[in-house]
């Protein structure tokens, strides 16, 4: 697991931290959960522009936010598109310039690489095949990416779905780092 105080800046370590919330966030709501979408704000910009909304906050992240830039606030997005991917979903998203940057929650089946080699063609007999297979593993990955350039993903598996088995890394899974990148131009 990688630490993102190893790395360049305030903004990643915040990034981490944020990612890292609402990954124990989604999990609390349990296994086999949909995509869920998050936009990050840097919390002194939202409290200057909702004023009311210091009485939503707990008094430490009130002072996170006085004294940390990149403090980050996550607010989850209702009412998202139908989509029938992620993808596809993601291709329908932008932001507003008032958003710093974007966090998705996305549970993934995967396989070791042999396991794979096996896999049938057919789009039906393959979603059989993963879900029958004895060395499958069900994930869980929360990707943020900030207009600023960082990004940071947590992965955690059911098979060891406790808080401190939580893995991270700046690019753990690139493709959808990219993916979120692109909701920001």
């Amino acid at each position: 697991m990688s630490d993102p105080a190893d790395h360049d800046s305030p903004a990643r370590a915040a990034l981490a931290d944020a990612v890292r919330e609402i990954e124990h966030h989604v999990a609390a709501a349990g296994w086999d959960a949909p995509v869920r979408v998050f936009a990050l704000v840097r919390t002194s910009a939202a409290l200057a522009a909702e004023p009311d909304l210091v009485h939503q906050l707990t008094p430490a992240v009130l002072v996170a936010a006085a004294t940390q830039e990149w403090h980050l606030t996550s607010v989850e997005q209702e009412g998202l598109p139908a989509a029938p991917d992620l993808e596809s979903l993601l291709a329908e998203i932008s932001w507003s310039a008032a958003v710093d940057g974007v966090a998705v929650s996305v549970e993934r089946v995967v396989l070791p690489p042999s396991a794979e080699e096996s896999l049938p063609a057919d789009p039906d007999e393959a979603i059989a095949y993963l879900m029958a297979h004895p060395d499958r593993q069900d994930v869980r990955l929360v990707v943020g990416v900030l207009r600023a350039g960082p990004s940071w993903c947590a992965v955690r598996t059911r098979a060891n779905d406790s808080d401190d088995q939580v893995g991270g890394g700046a690019d753990v899974v690139p493709g959808l780092v990219e993916a979120l990148r692109a909701t920001l131009q």
